[in-house]
């Protein structure tokens, strides 16, 4: 064979070899994780947002995330957008319970597994996410429940509740209040004489105390039930505002345990906060592998949580993370 055909050749197979993709590349494929947060509305939503971010980058995942501004149709928005940019997992909490059928079955006929996080969904259909991790709603709601029964133990008269409510329709806002009415439905003097949202925000918080307070009067109110602790603490300074103190002259429970809550009780100004931890990174970026991998992963992912009375928030906040 003449020289410059043997080094055609040789050539040319140099070229297809240099054009073949190792399977080595395939195995090392970064992994891509479409988001949706709820929004940025309390510390506890920040505190879970850094959560995802950090543990994603400790996971070699890249992470595509997209802030819904509390507002369904931009989470909507956001996971058609990671469907059309073929996204290996798309996990999202849930602004409100119901509307996603629709999206998710989108998202299940591209083949592309869904995970809840911190918030379900209200489907017939639980095919349509693989796996739901965050906290047991009911079961904090029944904690602040049991606390404010252990607390008024043998108290004779009414023990008058106004409650702030978490967004409407959202899974916290509904379960927080189902747990905590299954306890207190058993004796005749717990009695909710005003119930409304306050968006799990500070200012929203402390807007809708100052109406129960104007609506009640000083005197009327002697137990606030709030469905997170920015809303509580909002509602403190409307207590304060109207000449009453906190803690004492009204009964203040709150659910999240963030530290602006420990800040509250460790100032006297906060009875309770019943523990919702928001560092659900690492277990998201664990169960998003696994599922990639094929492996079996639990229906229910439930995180396990505390509750924090007043006299024990000194001792504890040095180890919050949150």
């Amino acid at each position: 064979m003449p020289t410059n055909r043997r080094h055609v050749i040789a050539t040319a197979v140099a070229l297809s070899a240099s054009t073949l993709v190792p399977l080595s590349a395939f195995a090392q494929k970064k992994i891509v994780l479409g988001f949706s947060q709820v929004g940025a509305e309390s510390e506890w939503r920040t505190a879970n947002t850094e959560s995802i971010k950090s543990a994603a980058k400790d996971a070699g995942i890249e992470l595509k995330f997209s802030d819904a501004q509390q507002k369904q149709e931009n989470q909507i928005k956001a996971i058609r957008a990671f469907i059309a940019q073929k996204v290996d997992v798309i996990a999202f909490s849930p602004v409100v319970e119901s509307g996603w059928d629709n999206v998710l079955k989108e998202a299940k006929a591209a083949k592309i597994p869904v995970v809840l996080t911190d918030r379900s969904v209200n489907s017939k259909d639980s095919s349509l996410y693989v796996t739901f991790m965050g906290s047991d709603f009911v079961e904090e709601g029944r904690k602040a429940g049991r606390w404010l029964v252990e607390k008024t133990k043998g108290q004779k008269g009414d023990v008058r509740i106004v409650e702030l409510q978490g967004t409407v329709g959202s899974a916290p806002a509904i379960d927080r209040k189902k747990g905590f009415e299954e306890i207190i439905k058993a004796d005749p003097k717990f009695k909710i004489v005003r119930s409304q949202t306050g968006d799990f925000t500070r200012a929203k918080g402390k807007e809708v105390m100052e109406a129960f307070l104007k609506a009640e009067g000083k005197n009327g109110i002697n137990v606030l039930y709030a469905h997170n602790d920015d809303m509580a603490i909002g509602a403190i300074q409307a207590i304060e505002e109207a000449g009453l103190k906190p803690a004492k002259d009204i009964t203040i429970i709150s659910i999240d345990g963030v530290k602006g809550a420990f800040e509250a009780m460790m100032a006297g100004k906060l009875n309770v906060s019943v523990e919702c931890s928001p560092l659900l990174g690492p277990q998201l970026m664990t169960a998003v592998k696994d599922i990639l991998a094929g492996k079996q992963v639990p229906k229910r992912i439930v995180t396990e949580e505390s509750i924090f009375p007043m006299e024990t928030a000194a001792a504890e906040f040095p180890k919050r993370k949150y």
